[in-house]
C-alpha cells in the first residue's frame, strides 16, 4: 500500500502562503514573519522557515535583514487554474494518485477536484462521457486510463486536457504512460524458457475496443517472436463486469486450459486466484500469474470482490 506522507507545519504553512500569492491578496511584498505568525498562530521561526522555502521556489526574494520580502514578478502574474480529475474509476489506488496530483497542484498555486462519475460510471460511453463533461466548467482536464475514442474526442475540445495512462499514442494530447516492453518481453521469454506454449493475455474492454491497444500488440508479437501462433484464445474477449470476467475464466480452463496468464490489475489478479483455487488449481504450480501493475492499495476494487 502506498505510505501516506503528513505535511509538517512549515510545509502547511508555506503552501498557505503560496496559495493567498496565486490569488493575489499581497501585490509588491509579504507581510513580515512576526505579522504573519500572528495571524497564523505559530511561533516566527516556522513563518521564517516557510519564507525560506518559497524564496528557494523563486516566489520570494529577500531583500535584507529587517525588510520585508518581494514578491516575485512570476508569482504576481500567476493565475490560479481549476482542475478536474475523471478517472477510470472510483476506488482507493486512483485516491492514492489523486492525493500527490492534487498536493503538487497546490504547491503550484491551483486548485483541483475529481468529477463526481467515472468512465466507468459513464459506461465508456463517448456520448455520455462528451454530455456529462459538457456540464462542468473548468480550465483543464486529467484523464485517467482513458479509452481511444474518448481521449480523441477530449483533443478536439477548447479546454486543455493531460492523460494518464489510457489509449493515447499518436494523438496530439500531452500525456505520461508507463513503458512496459521490457518488462513485457523479459516476462515472456522467462514463461517461454520454463517451457509455456499457451499464454494468454485478459485485458479490459478498452484495451481491445478497435483493435488490441499498444502492450497488448507488444505481447502478440513477443509470443509470435517465439514461434508461438496467436489468435483470440491469447487474447480473449470479454465485457467489463464480474460475471463476463468468470465466463472468460471458466471458458479458458474448460478445455485448452493456459499454463500462464498475463493480467492488467490487481483486483483481476486476485479474483483469478480465488477462481482457479476453487476449481483445485495451484498458482503457480498448475498456472503461472503475471500482474503488470503494482498493487497500490489494501485490498481488490470492490467491483471485482463484492460478488464472488
Amino acid at each position: 500500500m502506498a505510505q501516506l506522507r503528513f505535511l509538517s507545519k512549515i510545509e502547511q504553512v508555506a503552501d498557505y502562503l503560496r496559495e493567498e500569492l496565486a490569488s493575489g491578496k499581497w501585490h509588491y511584498e509579504i507581510p513580515g514573519r512576526e505579522d504573519l505568525a500572528f495571524e497564523f498562530g505559530v511561533n516566527a521561526k516556522t513563518v521564517e522557515s516557510a519564507l525560506r522555502l518559497l524564496e528557494r521556489d523563486g516566489l520570494l526574494i529577500a531583500q535584507g535583514a529587517g525588510r520585508r520580502r518581494r514578491i516575485a514578478t512570476e508569482a504576481r502574474a500567476r493565475s490560479a487554474l481549476e482542475i478536474t480529475f475523471m478517472v477510470y474509476e472510483q476506488s482507493g489506488p486512483v485516491q492514492i494518485s489523486y492525493n500527490d496530483f492534487s498536493h503538487q497542484l497546490t504547491r503550484a498555486g491551483h486548485s483541483s477536484t475529481i468529477a463526481e462519475k467515472s468512465l466507468m460510471d459513464l459506461g465508456m460511453d463517448l456520448r455520455r462521457v462528451a454530455q456529462y463533461v459538457q456540464g462542468i466548467k473548468t480550465d483543464a482536464w486529467v484523464v485517467t486510463g482513458g479509452p481511444r475514442e474518448v481521449l480523441e474526442w477530449f483533443s478536439r475540445q477548447a479546454v486543455p486536457v493531460f492523460a494518464v495512462f489510457g489509449r493515447c499514442s499518436q494523438l496530439p494530447i500531452s500525456s505520461v504512460r508507463i513503458d512496459k516492453k521490457a518488462a513485457m518481453q523479459s516476462a515472456v521469454e522467462r514463461l517461454v524458457k520454463l517451457g509455456h506454449r499457451r499464454i494468454v493475455l485478459l485485458a479490459r474492454t478498452d484495451r481491445r475496443k478497435a483493435g488490441p491497444g499498444l502492450h497488448e500488440r507488444m505481447f502478440l508479437a513477443q509470443l509470435e517472436a517465439h514461434g508461438i501462433p496467436t489468435g483470440r484464445y491469447n487474447l480473449p474477449d470479454w465485457e467489463n463486469d464480474v460475471e463476463s470476467y468468470h465466463r472468460c475464466l471458466a471458458s479458458l480452463f474448460g478445455k485448452t486450459p493456459p499454463t500462464a496468464l498475463f493480467i492488467d490489475e490487481p483486483p483481476m489478479f486476485y479474483a483469478a486466484q480465488l477462481l482457479l483455487s476453487r476449481r483445485g488449481l495451484c498458482v503457480p504450480r498448475d498456472v503461472s500469474i503475471v500482474c503488470h501493475d503494482p498493487n497500490q492499495a489494501s485490498h481488490p476494487a470492490p467491483i471485482w470482490d463484492n460478488r464472488f
